[in-house]
């Protein structure tokens, strides 16, 4: 079938690393290269930020990407684009007028606005949203830069797109609360690349253990928190990777570690090249990830692919990726996050528990096929759905609203 994603924001060919550049990125890329390596035909729609970049590019074998003109070609922070969501959704249109596709798929709330518009109804539209409003608001309150307008947009979209696929289980709560029909939701997670992130023999390096934090680097992934627990944990070294290293994040940072005294143990290196980052995890006796809240969490589940132990905060995917493989602790907590720490650090045979158990379960259910055919059933149910014909049975349910993915079957048994 013709699948379109829209990613307004995230482009699939950008570099990671920049405050709106991350997960979205690598998920859409993945996404559309597994649905067309499954011979379906995948094209991105994603706004025009350079003057350089040209009409149509290429992604995969049998995906590419459309830059939309849509506003300045320029990059801009995301916070910023709903204005030119009505000029974004006008090209959608004159596209779609020449060749429609079978099935639209919307990634992020301003992208599932323009795709509403653009189809008229017309089109079967499917919505991730990859994060929600009414969660930021909770985090990040009165530093929320969203537009007001965000969380009765993103309401709207649930009622109306043909189907919600959440990427994760506590994502269906946060609908569910918003007054999103529950069936209309699926939940699909995201997905890892087996390939790249694979268990292999670390290279030596110093002694002492490492733990590793990567990622963006802004406040709400609790960064800090990592640094502030780091003097409950003797002999220990952070490695900072992500963002830039001239950031003011990464400044700020720096600046905590210095009035700790912890600055000859914490490294911000900045971003590191994607093909490089397995070798990273690889490096490091545990990855930390504890962000005040987290859509889903790609960064935990590529370390448990690698072998890697994983301490998480027990937000978002993490409830379903980490939980029983790794260890979850409360956001903002720096003393839980220590004691965690010291108990892992201290235990080898734990560690080699951990890995091993998220290296299964990643490989279990969470490969970027694994991944697509799930994403492709709910499409045809949708298509279905809509053409009149009974729905699939699908995943061991019924129709859409009794679906739910599981995660590649048994879960391994808990770590530790």
């Amino acid at each position: 079938m013709k699948v379109d994603l829209i990613s307004e924001h995230a482009d699939p060919r950008a570099a990671l690393g920049g405050a709106d550049a991350g997960g979205q990125n690598v998920h859409v890329a993945e996404l559309a290269t597994a649905l067309a390596a499954r011979g379906h035909d995948v094209v991105v729609y994603t706004r025009r930020t350079s003057p350089a970049q040209p009409r149509r590019a290429f992604l995969a074998p049998g995906a590419s990407v459309e830059y939309v003109r849509a506003g300045p070609a320029a990059p801009l922070p995301k916070d910023t684009l709903l204005p030119y969501m009505a000029a974004f959704a006008e090209e959608l249109a004159r596209c779609w007028s020449a060749r429609p596709p079978d099935l639209v798929h919307a990634h992020f709330w301003m992208s599932g606005q323009a795709a509403l518009a653009a189809a008229g109804g017309d089109l079967p539209v499917l919505q991730t949203f990859h994060a929600l409003g009414t969660v930021k608001r909770r985090w990040q309150g009165s530093a929320d830069t969203s537009p007001a307008c965000r969380v009765a947009a993103e309401r709207e979209i649930g009622e109306r797109v043909d189907a919600v696929v959440a990427t994760c289980s506590d994502e269906v709560r946060e609908l569910r609360a918003m007054g999103v029909p529950a069936e209309r939701v699926a939940v699909v997670p995201c997905g890892v690349d087996l390939g790249l992130f694979r268990p292999r023999p670390a290279v030596r390096r110093g002694p002492g253990t490492r733990v590793l934090s990567i990622g963006r680097l802004v406040p709400r992934k609790g960064v800090d928190t990592l640094v502030r627990a780091l003097r409950e944990v003797p002999g220990a070294e952070l490695v900072i990777a992500g963002g830039g290293a001239e950031d003011d994040e990464a400044h700020r940072l720096r600046d905590l570690a210095a009035a700790y005294g912890l600055a000859g143990r914490v490294r911000v290196i900045g971003s590191v090249p994607r093909g490089r980052v397995p070798e990273l995890m690889r490096s490091a006796d545990v990855l930390v990830s504890v962000p005040w809240y987290e859509p889903f969490g790609i960064v935990p589940l590529e370390a448990m692919a690698c072998g890697v132990p994983v301490i998480a905060s027990g937000v978002g995917g993490h409830l379903d990726t980490v939980a029983g493989c790794g260890v979850l602790v409360p956001p903002r907590r720096p003393q839980a996050l220590a004691r965690a720490l010291r108990e892992v650090l201290a235990h080898p045979a734990r560690r080699r528990s951990m890995g091993q158990s998220g290296a299964v379960r990643a490989r279990q259910g969470y490969g970027w096929p694994r991944v697509a055919e799930l994403t492709e059933a709910v499409y045809l149910s949708v298509l279905r759905e809509r053409s009149g014909v009974e729905s699939l049975e699908l995943f061991g349910g019924g129709p859409l609203q009794d679906r739910s993915v599981r995660h590649g079957g048994e879960q391994p048994p808990a770590a530790g």
